[in-house]
């Protein structure tokens, strides 16, 4: 992960020297990755291999189907491919740490190796006049590429279920001030996928004085010790957030101290959430500055989206027909009342918009709502319960499996509403929105998004609100890609469903 992902982005780490891990599986001498690594390494390798294969063999078969003089060239493909997309795959940087793990990056990383082979099969075949079908080519490559990413997204599932036991972790040491050193702490311990486990922190001061006194993270000195604690904590990460203490001359010095046992340094830039492609270092009379482009909200990646929006909502509804008449009928049949519910939202720019969504709760909840008041469950604006009276017995595995939400599919088809983006708010949330939050409405809201991945309404209000920011801050096709193949997990887990 990258330094934001140390706060929670959705970015690549960019890491100081190789990784030594030392868990629940026991200590390995300095030089080597750990055995998790190792394994996860040859997964994705021996996955790219079966997408080459899966790639020609598709290919082959669709174009050809049988074997004969003309078509035995391409049989050889079903060896070629596979060496050859794995050797793309490392030109575009597909296998580096830094990529791996978390993030989209990995993801795009397999695009581009799929878009730059395309290409150079192109090149080649038009160079040297090389007959070529075009139809196994664009049959092979783009399967190799969607198997990769598949594969890559169950590796990765697979260590994060890992990392929710405690294992697959890095021992981390937190250099900061107290209160920005607890906060990271709680933001790392619900984000566990990204695999840090604080083991000790350093402070200006010698022992806590504040925040850091509800944790049980050991504090082991002041700045001038930090590689004392490493040593001591057996840790193979060390990240320094933002700090006045701790300038240029102090980083590089303890970067020094660290590469000599190996162990990564990740600087957490004050700039949280702000996306990687947007930061570029560029010198000004000698000294490098940090420039920050602007979101880019509009133009042809916003056209890009809305028309991926309108393409799969209406598949979707062609697909989920039986379901969504089945779904309908059930509730007529169940409760009193119509099968849909409609409620006014606030969509992009502050414009209202009839959101619709399969009626869960009895005809007459808002009137029941004043009485459930003082047993909401949410911290801010917004009314949250578990086992909430009003939801009929229908509509509890509706909102399990998110089915309720289905009919905004007809939203994404209208333009209110795009299929990934912040959660829309209704009018009286709207209202009592901070100034900050306002950048929500910056985009289209969306059936799901950050916010449904990461623990529906069991996050807290501020964390909704932060992942909803981070979304309009990061957002492009890769990542909408990979929120809608994790709201697929996260539907089938019960946690936040309510």
């Amino acid at each position: 992960m990258t330094v934001a992902e140390a706060h929670g982005s959705a970015q690549d780490t960019q890491a100081r020297g190789r990784v030594y891990s030392i868990g629940p599986q026991g200590t390995r001498p300095y030089g080597g990755p750990p055995a998790w690594q190792r394994k996860y390494f040859a997964g994705i390798i021996g996955s790219d291999i079966a997408a080459g294969l899966l790639g020609a063999g598709l290919a082959f078969l669709a174009r050809f189907g049988h074997l004969d003089q003309h078509s035995r060239v391409y049989a050889l493909a079903l060896i070629a491919l596979p060496a050859v997309w794995v050797a793309v795959l490392g030109l575009s940087r597909a296998f580096e740490k830094r990529y791996l793990f978390v993030g989209t990056e990995e993801y795009q990383r397999v695009v581009h190796a799929a878009v730059a082979l395309t290409a150079a099969v192109a090149i080649v075949s038009y160079g040297l006049e090389v007959p070529t079908s075009r139809v196994f080519v664009l049959i092979a490559i783009p399967t190799a590429a969607a198997v990769s990413i598949l594969a890559r997204f169950g590796w990765r599932k697979w260590l994060h279920r890992m990392r929710r036991g405690g294992r697959c972790m890095k021992r981390v040491v937190l250099v900061g001030h107290e209160s920005s050193v607890a906060a990271l702490i709680v933001q790392l311990r619900r984000e566990h996928y990204h695999g840090l486990n604080v083991v000790a922190a350093c402070l200006p001061t010698e022992r806590p004085r504040g925040a850091l006194l509800d944790f049980d993270t050991r504090v082991r000195g002041s700045f001038d010790r930090i590689a004392e604690a490493v040593s001591a904590e057996r840790a193979d990460t060390v990240i320094v957030l933002s700090c006045p203490e701790i300038d240029g001359t102090a980083l590089r010095r303890l970067a020094w101290k660290l590469e000599r046992s190996e162990v990564d340094l990740i600087v957490a830039s004050a700039l949280v959430d702000v996306a990687g492609d947007r930061t570029t270092v560029r010198p000004v009379d000698g000294l490098p500055m940090l420039h920050l482009d602007h979101a880019r909200l509009t133009g042809v990646r916003r056209w890009a989206k809305g028309t991926v929006d309108r393409i799969g909502a209406a598949g979707l509804l062609l697909a989920l027909s039986p379901l969504l008449l089945a779904t309908a009928f059930l509730i007529r049949c169940t409760s009193p009342g119509p099968a849909l519910f409609k409620q006014e939202r606030i969509g992009k720019d502050g414009q209202p918009f009839t959101i619709w969504k399969f009626r869960t709760m009895y005809t007459d909840a808002e009137r029941r709502l004043a009485h459930l008041s003082d047993r909401n469950e949410c911290d801010a604006v917004l009314f949250k319960m578990k086992d909430d009276p009003r939801i009929t017995a229908v509509g509890k595995y509706l909102r399990r499996f998110s089915i309720d939400e289905f009919p905004q599919l007809v939203n994404v088809l209208r333009g209110d509403m795009s299929l990934v983006g912040p959660r829309p708010p209704l009018a009286t949330e709207v209202a009592a929105y901070e100034a900050d939050m306002r950048r929500r409405l910056a985009v289209k809201p969306g059936m799901t998004g950050l916010w449904q991945v990461s623990g529906r309404s069991d996050l807290p209000w501020e964390e909704a609100v932060r992942l909803d920011l981070r979304y309009v801050e990061h957002w492009n096709l890769t990542l909408d890609f990979v929120i809608l193949l994790r709201t697929v997990t996260a539907i089938l887990r019960p946690q936040g469903a309510y």
